[in-house]
């Protein structure tokens, strides 16, 4: 046990960066709590690991009495023995080492070991990763374990629960795969590297990557809504006058947001200005749709938007997808209206009344009859100089008068 526990410790030392006391004093406590029983019933016990050799070793404080000891006492002769000038109430270290302790100690110290390994890995991954969270992390999927995804990331293990996955991807043993580092928890058991392909995070570190003008601040980010392996929205604005913002997001011919696309599983992506006006921004956040009109309910906080029937489809989106992202995108509850369509009845009799104002004028007559005229199909001066004087008088209720003095007029 000596030789394998020294290897053991020298590669713990060596790959793992702790120091061999720090093992040791480890390995000691380990050992005293789970072979206590099998040392001595004392209760003061020390168990001691030469670091030399590597064997272990076990003491109990024993107080020196004359009489019958107890389990915390040894009688003077015995004591003698091995301390020829001990005296009455002397305590002594007494070594109680089992015959069978190397069997005991070594699958007490395998089990230490094992726990401090991980403690200390634990500790290593929070240093290394810690100035990581909140980026992008490349890893290889390794293995599945009820509905968790585990991610090899070289130095440490990830693990991406279900409620961070993307709903419709698919994950293979082998695969390359990038994940979004939301944080590391070195506090329970399995992987300390909790990641996440679905939230909106992970889709703006995207755009940070891909997108120059984003990372070097000229075109900001200012929201991000989505809902994971369906639709995003993100709306953008620019610090710069001379660049827009959209399309520095997509890039020339689209290059830069397909790129984005293909990672993200041909997730669509709606990329939207950024206005401080929350009209223009709702209008801007609710394309392809075309919004006639906005009124703020500031109570509320609600923004009641109006559309014609035929764009109310676009502006709802499939199963109302679009005015969803929109409301968490611009943080307002959106009520979408349909625009209440023109009386074409009321509009149809507005067009006749103005025919018959205008034939009223040009023929010197009545309003009444220029009304009789246009109901039997006399819309124009045209139409009536072509019927005639004598038709025109024979029309049910008709003031031949009136008909007269228009052919007059017409005829001078």
């Amino acid at each position: 046990m000596g030789n394998e526990l020294l290897q053991i410790l020298d590669y713990i030392e060596q790959e793992r960066g702790i120091s061999r006391e720090s093992l040791i004093r480890a390995l000691e406590n380990a050992i005293l709590i789970g072979s206590r029983k099998s040392i001595h019933p004392a209760s003061d016990l020390k168990v001691k690991i030469d670091p030399a050799s590597g064997a272990i070793r076990a003491w109990a404080m024993l107080e020196v009495v004359d009489s019958i000891p107890t389990c915390d006492q040894l009688i003077i002769a015995r004591a003698k023995e091995r301390f020829p000038d001990v005296k009455i109430g002397d305590v002594v270290e007494w070594e109680v080492t089992p015959h069978n302790f190397g069997r005991i100690a070594a699958q007490t110290a395998r089990q230490a070991m094992i726990q401090q390994l991980r403690k200390a890995e634990k500790e290593n991954v929070q240093e290394e990763f810690a100035d990581r969270i909140g980026t992008i992390l490349n890893g290889v999927v390794r293995r599945f374990d009820a509905g968790n995804v585990i991610i090899d990331f070289q130095r440490a293990e990830g693990v991406m629960p279900p409620k961070e996955k993307v709903h419709g991807e698919q994950y293979q043993s082998g695969e390359r795969i990038n994940a979004y580092l939301l944080r590391v928890d070195i506090n329970t058991s399995g992987p300390s590297l909790i990641v996440s392909r679905a939230c909106p995070e992970f889709v703006q570190k995207l755009f940070e990557r891909e997108v120059s003008e984003i990372h070097d601040g000229v075109v900001v980010i200012k929201g991000i809504a989505r809902e994971a392996g369906n639709r995003t929205k993100v709306a953008v604005m620019s610090t710069d006058p001379r660049v827009d913002p959209v399309g520095a997001c997509v890039g020339v011919r689209g290059n830069r947001v397909r790129n984005i696309t293909a990672e993200l599983g041909m997730e669509r992506i709606d990329i939207v200005p950024w206005d401080e006006d929350i009209r223009k921004y709702a209008t801007n956040a609710l394309l392809p749709a075309k919004v006639q009109s906005v009124e703020i309910n500031e109570t509320k906080r609600e923004l009641i938007v109006r559309v014609t029937e035929d764009q109310s489809k676009l502006a709802f989106g499939k199963k109302a997808q679009n005015v969803r992202l929109c409301s968490k995108l611009i943080g307002w509850n959106i009520t979408i209206q349909n625009e209440e369509p023109k009386n074409e009845k009321n509009s149809f009799r507005d067009q006749l009344h103005q025919a018959a104002l205008r034939l009223a004028s040009e023929l010197d007559i009545s309003e009444e009859t220029a009304n009789l005229l246009i109901s039997n199909g006399y819309v124009t001066v045209d139409g009536v100089k072509e019927a005639g004087r004598e038709v025109l008088r024979e029309l049910d209720g008709i003031n031949a008068d009136e008909i007269n003095h228009a052919f007059d007029r017409l005829e001078a």
